[in-house]
């Protein structure tokens, strides 16, 4: 898929400044909150770790509030070609980084400022960096210490994840496949917010039960997921961004905060899948229905041992934040970059379609629902021109959107390999007997 590298960083601002963008603060507790995110180290989308000072904090915060992710997007760089302008200094650079792992790429550029007195962009330097596999956090072991965590509130932070379920027949398929659940958990109360068993772990399976989530119960203020393949994808990062949701990502091989979600995952092995090995299921649909009747009659409802009280008691004291409708239906929309070309038309996916004229040469983007690629709404610098005129369509669904359901048919009834088998046991095959042949010519 084509990326937007502006927007993949807007995205990473927009998380870095999540925290600081909630309603509930008052000017004191964000200042401590931006003063806090200046004084800390941050992985940048490059895997470079970077200082943001409090005034870029602030200028991003005040650019969110106005613009949304759009006022987030960087500016042109003024720094293009200082790498090729000073090789000498690059590769000084990479020697000190290799020297001492623990060099940030700007004190680095500091230290060739005042040994050479040239400006290197910090940026530059990261670049380079990762190119050459020389990044921090490659370099580095982690030695972070993890504590305890309980959001102080319903709907504070949500924890995403699947788990993999029993063998079911899938009509698209044949024979069975493993289930996949993907499982929505309110923190605070432990209250499963929604799940769905799908036939797979794609992307688009994660956001519908988002999605159907987020009309059930409103808007969280955090998502916590894994770097599971339904979670990783810049769609959902954008989709959160967009909702004032802040998407975190355990790190790799460190699942600390899901512990809680790891025990219901237990209960669900020991209590639910049990039995349904036990009797069998005939279909996702009938696995889905059991599942949720046995979510809002058991998991929901029993005396949690932590909490002494119900999931359910204690989700109902919180509050609920709504989502708006337009902005709601713009979050869940995938964007992708694409060139027009001379004559005013497009090409996705292998399909091609019309637009507007005044966009001949320039690079838009694209929004659509991935199961519908024959409405495409496209947009430049932050304006809509509208939705792309189909002129060629060969894909009508994105490839990384679940396959639509098909319909069961009903059994015909017709056992060919039985009849076979009572017409050979009749006698009725018409085949020819080599060894009666054998014993008649004997016998003559």
């Amino acid at each position: 898929m084509a990326r937007d590298p502006a927007e993949a960083l807007s995205l990473w601002r927009y998380h870095l400044i999540a925290e600081a963008l909630s309603p509930k603060l008052g000017g004191k507790e964000r200042g401590r909150i931006v003063r806090r995110l200046a004084g800390e180290e941050h992985v940048g989308p490059d895997g470079e770790p970077r200082h943001i000072s409090r005034n870029t904090l602030d200028r991003w915060i005040r650019a969110y509030r106005q613009r949304g992710l759009a006022g987030l997007r960087d500016q042109p760089r003024s720094d293009t070609g200082s790498s090729k302008r000073h090789p000498e200094l690059i590769e000084e650079a990479v020697r000190l980084r290799q020297e001492r792992p623990e060099r940030s790429a700007a004190h680095i550029a500091e230290m060739l400022r005042v040994s050479h007195g040239v400006h290197i962009a910090e940026r530059t330097l990261r670049e380079q960096f990762q190119k050459r596999g020389l990044t921090q956090d490659e370099l580095l072991r982690d030695r972070r210490t993890w504590g305890r965590y309980e959001a102080s509130a319903p709907n504070e932070r949500w924890i995403a994840d699947v788990l993999v379920g029993p063998f079911v027949p899938f009509p698209r398929a044949p024979g069975s496949q493993r289930a996949r659940l993907f499982l929505i958990v309110d923190d605070h109360s432990r209250l499963v917010v929604h799940s769905r068993w799908c036939p797979f772990e794609k992307l688009r399976s994660g956001q519908d039960v988002l999605h159907a989530a987020i009309l059930r119960r409103g808007l969280p203020e955090q998502l916590y997921v894994d770097n599971g393949a339904a979670f990783v994808g810049q769609e959902l990062g954008r989709c959160c961004a967009v909702l004032g949701i802040r998407l975190i990502h355990s790190r790799p091989y460190a699942p600390q905060g899901r512990g809680k979600l790891e025990r219901l995952n237990r209960v669900i092995r020991e209590r639910f899948l049990l039995e349904v090995e036990q009797v069998g299921v005939a279909s996702l649909d009938e696995l889905n229905d059991r599942f949720w009747a046995w979510t809002e009659r058991y998991l929901n409802v029993r005396r949690h041992s932590q909490t002494g009280e119900s999931p359910l008691e204690r989700y109902a004291r919180g509050t609920l934040r709504e989502a708006d409708p337009e902005r709601l239906r713009d979050a869940f929309l995938w964007s992708e970059q694409r060139k027009v070309s001379r004559t005013a038309t497009v090409s996705f996916q292998g399909n091609d379609y019309q637009t507007d004229h005044s966009l001949r040469g320039r690079r838009v983007e694209l929004r659509f629902r991935p199961e519908d690629l024959e409405c495409i709404e496209v947009w430049f610098e932050g304006h809509s021109f509208g939705l792309l005129t189909p002129l060629h369509i060969d894909r009508h669904v994105h490839p990384q959107a679940p396959p639509p359901p098909r319909p069961l048919i009903e059994p015909t009834g017709v056992d060919y390999l039985g009849q076979v088998l009572t017409d050979h046991e009749a006698g009725e095959t018409g085949s020819i007997s080599f060894r009666q042949l054998f014993i008649e010519e004997d016998e003559s």
